[in-house]
Parts: structure tokens; C-alpha cells; sequence
């Protein structure tokens, strides 16, 4: 089954590479930049040149564009804004071309909760977010058809080297479940 990686902020990087392989099997990577890679850039940089480059509704029609493209379904594995990308649209695809989403820390999501999606996504949620109530999130989402809810101990940004909520135990943990879960979806 090919798995489809959304990216966050910083698109395509030698980190995401590096999970890629670690993920395993057929890889594809939808980031906001076209490949490009951006060099090392703060968080706060890549939010910065994120917004006045690309935006999330911009990453949405490129994310569905490049989905329309694939000629069978695929297992989407979305970080942060790429998590909240698929999200974002997961009410317009069909299981025609995606089979199962999991969307890591995707915290846009907070403001289209009554978004239904087409196919099972796995929402993992992070420990806390400084700018909203995960638990809340959580309570909204929870219920849903096609919703599945994984709280971790970890902060967003924790399967990313490049962020400073990096957490090498919760990356070996999810990579681990990433192989297991995605291979029997």
C-alpha cells in the first residue's frame, strides 16, 4: 500500500526523509514547496515563510490535486499543517483514493471539528497545546464515524528533529506503530 506523507511547515527535509525510510514501503511526499528543500529554518521562520508562501488553503487544492493524480488508494500520513490539510478535506475524498489517514498534532483541526471524513482517520493528539484545550478537541472529535483518537504524552512538533518539542522515545514509539498500523489498514 503507498503511503502519502503530508508535510508540516518545513516541507520536505532530510529528517522526514530520514522517517520515510524509517516508515517503509512506497513513499510518496506532498509538501508545500514542491520538494524543495528550504534549509534550516526556527519554527517560527517556517511558519513565517509558510504563511506568506503557501497558506493552508493553497496546501489544501495542492494536496487534493496531487491526490486526483494517484491511480489507487493510499494511506495519507499528515504532520501538523499537512495533518490539518487532510482534514481539511477529508470530507471530499472518497476510500477510492484514500484508504486511512493518521494525522499527527494537526491543531487546525479545532476550527472544523464538524468536518465528517470519507474514510478512518487516526487523529494523534499531543499532551497539550498552548493555544487551545486538546481535551476539548478530544471531546469534539470523539464519537465521530470515522474517527479514532490516540492521546500521547507528547508535545506537537515530537515526530520532527527539526522542532523543539522533538522527542526521540515518541518518534521510535510512533515509527514503530506507523510500520505495524499503516501495513494491515
Amino acid at each position: 500500500m503507498r503511503k502519502i506523507v503530508v508535510t508540516d511547515i518545513f516541507g520536505k527535509t532530510p529528517a522526514l526523509e530520514k522517517l520515510c525510510k524509517a516508515v517503509g514501503g512506497d513513499v510518496d511526499i506532498i509538501d508545500p514547496y514542491a520538494g524543495k528543500f528550504m534549509g534550516v529554518m526556527t519554527e517560527e521562520q517556517a511558519y513565517g515563510f509558510f504563511m506568506a508562501n503557501t497558506g493552508v488553503e493553497t496546501y489544501c487544492d495542492l494536496l487534493l490535486s496531487r491526490l486526483e493524480k494517484i491511480p489507487s488508494p493510499g494511506i495519507l500520513i499528515g504532520f501538523s499543517v499537512g495533518a490539518s490539510a487532510i482534514w481539511q478535506i477529508s470530507e471530499s475524498l472518497s476510500r477510492a483514493k484514500v484508504k486511512r489517514a493518521v494525522c499527527f498534532y494537526g491543531s487546525q483541526v479545532r476550527h472544523l471539528a464538524e468536518i465528517n471524513p470519507g474514510f478512518v482517520v487516526d487523529f494523534v493528539l499531543p499532551k497539550h497545546e498552548p493555544g487551545f484545550d486538546i481535551d476539548e478537541l478530544a471531546n469534539r472529535l470523539a464519537g465521530k464515524k470515522n474517527v479514532v483518537l490516540h492521546k500521547t504524552p507528547y508535545l506537537h512538533g515530537f515526530m520532527n528533529e527539526l522542532s523543539k518539542n522533538y522527542n526521540k522515545s515518541g518518534y521510535t514509539q510512533y515509527i514503530d506503530w506507523l510500520r505495524q498500523h499503516v501495513e494491515f489498514t
